[in-house]
Parts: C-alpha cells; structure tokens; sequence
C-alpha cells in the first residue's frame, strides 16, 4: 500500500520523465557522464547528461555512448550561455533524445522552441514564481526548483521556501524540487506539497558506477553538511557567483586571489575588466581537478548540503532503493500501516 500511494504522488512526475521513479540525476559536469546516467536510467529513475563545455561532436558521441549502455529514456542538460547552443540542440534531435534541460541562465523562448521542434520535452529552471511563470509562458514543458542548498552553481533563496512559494502556484506543468535532498522523507515531503518528483545530484556521486576519482568520492565520504559552503565575494564591485563546495586549500586562496587582484586594479596596474577576468579564471578546470585527476586540495569539490548523508560507496540500484524504502517508511508511520515483520 505505501508504493501505491507514493506512486500516486509521483505519477505524473513518472508519466513526464518516462520512468518508473520520479527521481532526475542532477547533471554534474564530469560527473553525470555515460556510466552515471546510464545506472540511473536502468535503475528506475532518469539520468542526465551534463554538457557543460562540450562541444557538438563531443556531445553526439556521449548521446552515442549512453544510448548502447541504456534503452531507457535520459535526458540532457545543455548550459544557455553556451555559445554552440543551437547545434547542441540539433545533435540532441538527431539523437532522438526525449527531454532536454536548459540550465546555467534563463533560456531563450526560441531555443525551447527549437529543442520542442526537435520532439523533445523542455525542462527549465525556476529560481522564483514569476520566473517560473515566464519559462511556462516561454514554452517549457516541466521546471526545476532549486535552493540554495545544492551544490555547484546556487541562487539566494532555500529549497524549502522556494518550494513553499511556487508549488502552490504553479499546476500548469510538473515541477522537480532538488537542492539539500538526500533522504526519501525529503523527498516525500515535497510530493505532498504538490511537487511531481525530485532531482538528486550529490546523493549520487558515491555512486558505484560514478568515474569520479576515489580521492573525490572519500573527501564526500568525510564530509558534513556546514562543509558544502558557498564561494565567497570580498567586493561588491568584483562579483563572484556563488559555488557550494567543500571548503579546502583552493577556497582559500581564491579569497587571497581577489584581494591580490583587487589591490592591483586600485593600484592601476590592471583595468576593472582585466581584473574581473582574472578573478573569473581562477577557478578554470578546476572541477576537472578534483573529480579526474583526484587533487582534492586543489581542486573545485562542488557539493550540495546533503553531502553529509553520503556515507559510503554504493550502487545505484542501492541508492534508488533505499531513497523509495524511506519514502515508503515515512507512509507507513503516517498511515499507521502495520510494519512487515523482518
């Protein structure tokens, strides 16, 4: 009885997606790659590939590759600043890929409608109610509601507010709740609300089929909750988007970097533009650093707030299951169900 009601709560999440579980893989660049996103697609959820910086033939052959590992739906995720957008768009069409997310800025109504000529599904990002008013308006066929909790690039507002603010509101499309979930009590309690599913990223990268470096997965491992921490602006005039990631050597030194930099631009010795820019590539491959190449002082360890219900390494099938067994423990004590004797 549990599942029938937790599928009831996530159905039309599970009719959008494609899926027996309303459950997204968020796409971490590095991270969210064939292997990853395959696991999460055969386990019942649905995988994302992570663009990034790809370019158009890097991403047909990582559509290419995914496609033989799964024969269930998976998404992608394209970055809207990307200078190649439109191509990418098109190399998903030719792929047949059925849903691509627009991320990393407000996209454009041509370019949702040029992935939905494609016969692809639009997911976007809604960072507020009117701006999840607009990308409806826009066209898109389902958004994301992220808080500040996540990891990676965060906006200003908490999951749980956002999804206080916009769920209600919003019925036209489903809605995906992600940032600081890691458990499914979370997650059930934000289908209650009115959500059709969740995105996980962090919970994911412990993952047995994840490639990430061991050193990555360990300093996860480790990990608490206050250790996921924003990125750190010392100037209001030489603004940093904020990053969550675990506090290490290199989070340091950027803070010595910006006041380097800034103290050579009031000295004259370099432009504001110059020194915006040199503030902006600090961080230039790092994540490749640390998830690649294992330099986990030096490198960029984003991560979301949940990172401290990672515990260990796992499979995906596990994580899968034991997220949906939580959601369906949390009915149980709800409903007053009589527990299965073990």
């Amino acid at each position: 009885m549990p599942r029938q009601i937790l599928d009831r709560l996530w159905d039309r999440g599970r009719a959008f997606l494609g899926a027996d579980l309303a459950i997204l893989g968020g796409a971490m660049s590095w991270i969210s790659e064939r292997n990853l996103v395959s696991a999460i697609s055969n386990g019942g959820g649905f995988g994302v590939i992570a663009c990034g910086s790809m370019g158009p033939e890097l991403l047909s052959a990582e559509i290419e590759a995914t496609q033989k590992l799964t024969d269930k739906p998976f998404g992608v995720n394209l970055i809207t600043m990307h200078p190649q957008l439109d191509d990418l768009i098109d190399v998903c069409g030719k792929a047949g890929v059925s849903h691509v997310v627009l991320a990393g800025g407000l996209p454009s109504s041509a370019a949702i409608k040029r992935a939905k000529d494609h016969g692809a599904k639009v997911i976007c990002f809604a960072p507020a109610l009117v701006l999840a008013k607009k990308m409806i308006r826009s066209g898109a066929d389902a958004l994301v509601v992220e808080g500040a909790e996540a990891g990676g690039h965060i906006g200003p507002v908490s999951t749980s507010v956002l999804a206080q603010e916009i769920l209600p509101e919003i019925r036209d499309v489903p809605i995906f709740v992600a940032g600081g979930i890691g458990r499914g009590e979370a997650m059930l309690s934000y289908l209650e609300m009115g959500a059709s599913g969740c995105q996980l990223g962090t919970r994911f990268v412990c993952a047995t089929e994840c490639v990430a470096h061991p050193n990555f997965k360990k300093s996860f491992i480790k990990a608490a909750a206050r250790e996921a921490q924003p990125s750190v602006q010392i100037d209001v005039d030489f603004p940093v988007i904020p990053v969550r990631a675990l506090a290490n050597n290199a989070t340091k030194r950027f803070l010595e970097v910006q006041q380097q930099v800034i103290a050579r631009f009031k000295s004259g010795e370099l432009a504001k533009d110059a020194a915006q820019l040199e503030i902006e590539h600090f961080w230039a491959g790092a994540l490749k650093r640390a998830v690649i190449d294992g330099d986990v002082e030096n490198g960029s360890l984003m991560a979301g707030q949940s990172v401290g219900m990672v515990n260990r390494e796992q499979p995906v099938s596990e994580i899968l299951a034991e997220l949906v067994a939580q959601a369906e423990a949390a009915l149980t004590a709800r409903q007053g169900i009589p527990q299965k004797a073990s």
